[in-house]
């Protein structure tokens, strides 16, 4: 048996993991720039269900993000949306005062089977995640 490695879990909600999982999302999108300690290295991809999926919370691959970068207005965010694929409707849209980072995806290594996610759940990251 081989043996488990601990990983940080980063959570995306469904739909939004799909279009990752899937080789269509290249940028990922956030309020915030990934922490340096993260770029280039592995974490757990933890997809959640958001208000669309009907499951539990689970591990679905390793993912890797290269360094983040800002976007500095809502014209440059959406020249991006075949990236991030955020459209002015989404509940992630762009919001005027907000700051918003792009996270390059580097490489996605989905899993055969999903695995469970742990119990904890950290609004940024879960740290210690066995796979």
């Amino acid at each position: 048996m081989k043996p488990s490695r601990e990983y940080i879990g980063i959570n995306i909600q469904y739909p939004i993991s799909k279009l990752i999982l899937d080789g269509k999302k290249t940028i990922e999108t956030r309020t915030y720039p990934l922490p340096k300690a993260y770029i280039g290295q592995e974490l757990a991809l933890v997809e959640t269900p958001g208000r669309s999926g009907d499951f539990k919370a689970r591990i679905m691959a390793l993912i890797t993000f290269g360094e983040s970068f800002e976007y500095k207005n809502a014209a440059s965010f959406y020249r991006d949306q075949k990236r991030h694929h955020v459209s002015p409707d989404s509940p992630w849209r762009w919001v005027q005062g907000k700051n918003k980072w792009g996270w390059p995806i580097l490489k996605i290594k989905p899993f055969k089977q999903p695995k469970p996610a742990p119990l904890k759940k950290g609004i940024r990251y879960t740290h210690g995640i066995p796979i």
